[in-house]
């Protein structure tokens, strides 16, 4: 691994200042009555310079895009010898849905997302954004175009499928369930 120059430090550490600056402003008064410019005030940064690092006030909530992307295609590219594509998926959102829940933030983090329409439709737009390296990594793996219809269709519903099982109070179960369902399909499903 190479080490960062101290340019790259310094563009990481202020994105850092304002990621955080945002957080604990968005916690204490809500997303909504927080702006922009006080947001960069507390970063010690200007309006300019919060722009170049995040693009939109929703977006400095969520750092995450690259690496979810790269986690669930690495679910799918990467899986035991043997395990079908929708078991290893399923086995990547248990262990997401239990990744953050230790952060003291949490809890706190999850009520601001989900009593503010703008972060749950921006949060909600920015995951459904992995279906096309989803359904292009599920498609290299069974050798079929990347446009294939049921490749895209399983991303889709793989992807969508992650509010379902976090909403449970038992997620593995839930994902055992919903992961159960894409692999066997409803009729089979039915009939046990």
């Amino acid at each position: 691994m190479t080490e960062l120059g101290r340019r790259e430090r310094k563009k990481l550490q202020t994105r850092q200042s304002i990621a955080d600056a945002a957080l604990e402003l968005f916690l204490a008064r809500g997303f909504d009555d927080v702006g922009v410019k006080e947001i960069a005030d507390r970063a010690d940064v200007s309006v300019t310079t919060l722009f170049k690092h995040f693009p939109s006030k929703e977006s400095l909530l969520f750092d995450e895009d690259e690496q979810q992307e790269a986690e669930l295609v690495g679910a799918v590219r990467n899986r035991p010898a043997g395990q079908s594509i929708p078991r290893a998926l399923r086995d990547h959102f248990v262990r997401m849905s239990y990744g953050h829940v230790d952060h003291p933030l949490f809890g706190a983090f999850n009520r601001l997302v989900q009593e503010t329409p703008a972060l749950r439709t921006y949060e909600h737009k920015m995951w459904m954004r992995h279906q096309e390296g989803l359904a292009r990594a599920i498609a290299e793996e069974v050798g079929v175009p990347a446009d294939d219809v049921r490749c895209v269709a399983l991303a889709r519903f793989a992807l969508e499928s992650r509010d379902v099982i976090f909403d449970r109070e038992d997620r593995e179960q839930a994902a055992d369930e919903v992961f159960g369902l894409l692999e066997h399909g409803w009729a089979a499903d039915q009939e046990s």
